[in-house]
């Protein structure tokens, strides 16, 4: 699936987006999965199954007197191509299960599968190449790094890949392009705004090209206008086929999901629908600055 470029990339030189999706698509298209040569073994995505399944998912974090159950038995199921807004007061679970669907930890009891692959079969290694080649990450702190530039907090990602610097400057110039931040790829976050350093926290977790961003309170540090900006960015992203799971506090935040997940004392306590329209008017809460 070829992911149709933001126009933003006018004056930078040899930047051919359209290429850099071709380019990025067929390498996708043609990595080796487990059983063959050069991939982990046991890790073999089914393109049929669920994007996301969990079954009688529970958490348990201490042992004995200490112990203290996160999660009391989830069940839930997201395909792909939705997008989840995830909500519950502080000590619902719902921190501990996106964790959970991150591959950043696995349930104490449950069925976990991701793409129908049973996570808590794979061992550390493979859950580690899954979250690199399918997940994207993106936090309500930024987590930039104050003395680069945009773009090469963007390349950060494929660096660690063992990427080629032309290979990462291609890549990063193309997430840039996705969340139209290309003109201000030399500055460095200090000149940047808040909702400008969350897009390029967003470019950093789309540089990989994953299946599924996962969005930990991604409006939680701007004010409204940037807020709406990014709840606009993530869902034109998704409807360019990434799957997007957002934990959020507020409201407004989640109505732009098409799927709507509460959560309290530690399961699902109902799945509702967004309502509101991208682009809808929205009134400024109480104090926000512009």
């Amino acid at each position: 699936m070829s992911r149709k470029p933001f126009p933003f990339s006018q004056g930078v030189p040899g930047f051919k987006p359209d290429e850099i999706d071709d380019r990025r698509e067929d390498a996708r298209e043609n990595a080796p999965e487990a059983g063959s040569e050069g991939a982990s073994p046991g890790f073999a995505p089914c393109e049929d199954a669920p994007l996301i399944e969990m079954e009688g998912i529970t958490k348990t974090f201490g042992e004995g007197e200490a112990a203290f159950q996160a999660l009391r038995g989830v069940d839930l199921e997201i395909q792909r191509g939705d997008f989840v807004a995830v909500m519950g007061p502080s000590g619902s679970g719902k921190s501990t299960t996106m964790n959970i669907l991150g591959c950043l930890d696995v349930p104490t009891t449950g069925i976990f599968k991701f793409r129908g692959v049973q996570v808590q079969a794979l061992n550390p290694d493979q859950r580690s190449l899954l979250r690199r080649r399918y997940l994207g990450f993106v936090f309500q702190g930024f987590n930039l790094l104050s003395r680069t530039s945009a773009l090469e907090n963007v390349e950060l990602p494929l660096l660690y890949r063992g990427e080629t610097k032309a290979q990462r400057r291609e890549a990063g110039l193309h997430a840039l392009d996705q969340v139209g931040l290309v003109p201000w790829a030399d500055h460095t976050p200090a000149e940047l705004s808040g909702g400008q350093q969350q897009r390029v926290a967003i470019a950093r977790a789309l540089v990989t090209q994953p299946d599924v961003l996962l969005a930990d309170e991604p409006t939680g540090n701007l004010d409204t206008e940037r807020s709406i900006e990014i709840m606009e960015l993530l869902t034109r992203l998704n409807s360019e086929g990434i799957t997007v799971l957002m934990v959020t506090h507020e409201e407004e935040m989640a109505e732009f999901a098409r799927t709507i997940v509460h959560f309290r004392d530690g399961i699902v306590e109902r799945i509702e629908s967004g309502t509101r329209v991208a682009g809808a008017p929205l009134a400024p809460a109480a104090g926000a600055s512009a």
